[in-house]
């Protein structure tokens, strides 16, 4: 059987629009032999989300955006379609997630189960979604408070700068001149005579050297005249004081208890009154003695009789001399 020219070129057409609707919808990534799941998402602001962009779970890519419309009942609302590979247990609870996927700008699509829920969405049913703030808008959100702040800084310094051109006018600002000027100088002579003290220092290297080391030798003898005390028994010594010093202590005690010899002398006002009066008698007895020997000695070189003692011839004998 022959097939005629206007079949085959039939055929051929047919094909060829079958083949560029099988590429249309693999591009949009619905292909024509889908056995995945798909599922619906409504948002009200897609940042970008583009069909064909890729579906996630931890990173792994699961599936693809299908389809984006606006909602029919809900003004402003979009539905984005997805689809999921079959086998992936989404949950009703499970949560589809919009987020910044570069910092360009780009949106994508994660996936984020809910394990403990073991309640299957069917295909076709519509699940939760929720915007992840991605880089861009947490320093968004960061930098806007920074920001006011620092137009309210600036705004505050523009204000102080205009105060501080009204205060300082020209006289204020020659005067101002003059102290840095004058500032110069005083850091350059500080600069010179930093100069001359480092110049004095290396002249006298050796011997400031020199003085160092006395230091040192005299903290060493120091440090040797600290160990020969503590070995001289000084502790020894002072115990040996406090002993004696509490024996004296002691004494006095007896001494004012009129114990001893000292304390009876001390204490008994009749033996102070005896020994006073036989200090007494003893210089009358040494003055007798030394006015009238005669009655105490009797010597005679050729045995002249001696003549007896007249006590009233000698006492007025004596009241003459004394007069």
């Amino acid at each position: 059987m022959k097939v005629s020219r206007e079949i085959k070129t039939a055929i051929i057409v047919l094909g060829g629009i079958l083949l560029f609707i099988m590429g249309f919808t693999y591009l949009k990534s619905s292909p024509i032999f889908d056995s995945s799941h798909k599922y619906h998402v409504e948002f009200d602001n897609i940042g970008g989300l583009t069909v064909g962009t890729a579906v996630s779970i931890n990173g792994f890519q699961v599936g693809r955006v299908n389809d984006i419309v606006f909602h029919p009942k809900k003004p402003g609302v979009l539905i984005v379609t997805i689809s999921v590979d079959n086998g992936v247990p989404v949950s009703t609870s499970s949560v589809v997630e919009l987020f910044e996927g570069s910092l360009l700008g780009g949106k994508s699509i994660q996936l984020i189960l809910d394990h403990s829920n073991k309640e299957l969405a069917k295909s076709r049913d519509t699940l939760k979604g929720r915007h992840k703030p991605g880089m861009t808008a947490l320093l968004e959100q960061k930098l806007a408070p920074i920001l006011t702040e620092l137009e309210g800084t600036m705004s505050q310094a523009n204000t102080m700068l205009s105060g501080v051109n009204e205060i300082l006018d020209a006289e204020a600002k020659k005067n101002l001149q003059k102290s840095i000027a004058k500032l110069e100088g005083t850091m350059n002579d500080f600069s010179l005579s930093a100069a001359k003290l480092k110049g004095i220092m290396s002249k006298n290297e050796n011997k400031l050297n020199g003085a160092i080391g006395n230091f040192e030798q005299i903290t060493n003898d120091f440090a040797d005249l600290s160990g020969n005390l503590a070995k001289s028994e000084l502790d020894k010594t002072v115990a040996e004081l406090q002993h004696t010093i509490g024996g004296l202590n002691t004494l006095l005690k007896k001494m004012e208890a009129g114990e001893g010899t000292l304390g009876k002398l001390m204490q008994d006002e009749k033996m102070y009154s005896n020994l006073t009066g036989a200090s007494k008698e003893l210089e009358l007895l040494l003055e007798d003695l030394r006015i009238n020997p005669k009655r105490y000695m009797h010597f005679s070189l050729f045995g002249k009789k001696q003549k007896p003692y007249d006590s009233q011839k000698v006492t007025a004998e004596n009241n003459i001399q004394l007069k």
